[in-house]
């Protein structure tokens, strides 16, 4: 039944089922196992399956197109304000046909298994790092406990270690020991991250859309492999402007009375693409990058009265909508500079 909906309220083992009309006359509303699910799922005529954006929402899309359904996920935060008093499995569930009803509502694209699997890796090496920089963290603590004070960050490990290993230092047996043990964690941790790096740049070589994204000055490859694995399909962006808003790259609005009122960067959207992003953005506006400034353009005017930070988050915002632009238009980077030049 092409105008039947269903809502599906996900868990691990029990979910929850609501069946409904597109003009809102209630089907069915069931709690099934997850054999349960699967098997009901398959007797059902082709229809709407929608589901919230959840950690197996995407696993479910797969499943629900095998057998002929089509689906769309819907943001949790979309689904809320539609949920009738107290919040259970079953008003979720109603809640989630109604939100889907609504004309104007926003979907979350499904993520191909492709891209899934890139985004295991990629958050294998940021949990990686996270753990390092705990462990780092651990040892500079010990360090400071004993008198000895190091400034933050993975750059003060050579002298950290170089402490550690010196048998004259005056550090106490069991805090030596302790040390040695967060050292070898972190050496550990540190050739896993290499690792990952190195699948992750191999990855990157191996896409023709990755390489189109490295054209672009302050784009690396874990930058392009963040884009293929979280970036959904351009084409569902009607311009870039968009998709640097989708990143959260653009600032919160409290306009009110006709009266426009900007404050700081929403920070709403993909986080990891977005801090690529301002870290590449950060990288061009080094004393390295900015050899390659052209004078008289609009990011050399911009840090002549704007501070370096607001000028990268400025810097990221074009940064992402150039990038919509040569994913759509399958072209590699052009300098604006440049051809304005030209």
């Amino acid at each position: 039944m092409k105008d039947m909906m269903i809502g599906v309220d996900l868990a691990k083992n029990v979910f929850q089922v609501h069946g409904a009309l597109r003009t809102g006359e209630v089907q069915f509303c069931k709690k099934l196992t997850r054999t349960q699910f699967s098997a009901f799922m398959a007797q059902q005529e082709p229809c709407l399956v929608v589901f919230e954006a959840c950690g197996s929402a995407h696993y479910w899309t797969h499943e629900m197109e095998v057998t002929g359904h089509e689906v769309k996920l819907i943001a949790p935060q979309y689904v809320a304000p539609f949920v009738k008093r107290q919040k259970n499995d079953a008003a979720d569930a109603e809640a989630i046909v109604i939100a889907a009803r609504q004309p104007e509502m926003r979907f979350v694209a499904p993520k191909t298994i492709d891209q899934q699997s890139r985004a295991a890796v990629f958050r294998g090496r940021e949990r990686l790092v996270h753990q390092r920089t705990a462990d780092v963290n651990a040892l500079r603590a010990l360090l400071y406990e004993h008198g000895h004070v190091f400034p933050q960050g993975i750059r003060s490990l050579n002298r950290m270690t170089a402490l550690v290993e010196d048998k004259d230092a005056d550090l106490p047996v069991l805090i030596r020991e302790e040390c040695m043990d967060l050292l070898a964690q972190i050496a550990e941790k540190t050739t896993r991250i290499t690792e990952r790096t190195i699948k992750l740049k191999t990855l990157a070589t191996e896409s023709e859309r990755a390489r189109r994204l490295q054209t672009m000055p302050g784009v690396g490859p874990l930058t392009a492999i963040a884009v293929e694995a979280f970036g959904p399909d351009m084409s569902q962006f009607r311009t870039g402007r968009d998709f640097a808003a989708w990143l959260g790259l653009v600032p919160k609005q409290h306009s009110s009375g006709g009266k426009e009122r900007l404050g700081r960067m929403t920070k709403a959207g993909q986080a990891d693409i977005r801090r690529l992003l301002i870290i590449g953005a950060m990288s061009r506006l080094g004393w390295l990058g900015q050899r390659s400034i052209i004078e008289g353009s609009w990011l050399s005017r911009m840090l002549a009265r704007k501070p370096k930070m607001l000028v990268a988050i400025a810097l990221a915002n074009k940064m992402a909508r150039q990038i919509w632009a040569m994913l759509t238009k399958n072209e590699d980077y052009k300098d604006p500079a440049l051809a304005v030049a030209a």
